[in-house]
């Protein structure tokens, strides 16, 4: 599906979606010890992890315009259940998207 505009922008989505996982995942043990010691290091995964949240709402916003559907309910279920419901979209998205687009018509002859 990524040859679409939504599949590209469900991709982006999930890209921006695995970045701030990675950050969440730096704030848990045993990954934390070195990063609870640097302020400026908390400071930039908390900047990265933010601007990640951002675009991955964008994204996924942008690829529910496209595809037709409801911007403001795909969004919602994305922000409010993070990271489940942000991973639950993406594939009902993506699932949704290529049932619309299906295979291709075989050509009629006759």
């Amino acid at each position: 599906m990524n040859e679409t505009p939504a599949g590209r922008a469900l991709a982006a989505a999930t890209a921006s979606l695995l970045i701030a996982v990675g950050c969440v995942a730096l704030f848990l043990p045993p990954l934390n010890g070195r990063l609870l010691e640097s302020v400026l290091g908390l400071v930039a995964v908390g900047c990265v992890l933010a601007a990640a949240l951002v675009l991955h709402c964008v994204f996924l916003g942008i690829a529910a315009h496209r595809m037709g559907r409801s911007v403001a309910g795909w969004v919602a279920l994305s922000a409010l259940l993070f990271p489940v419901g942000s991973a639950t979209a993406l594939v009902l998205l993506s699932w949704l998207g290529d049932e619309a687009t299906g295979p291709a018509p075989a050509p009629h002859h006759g």
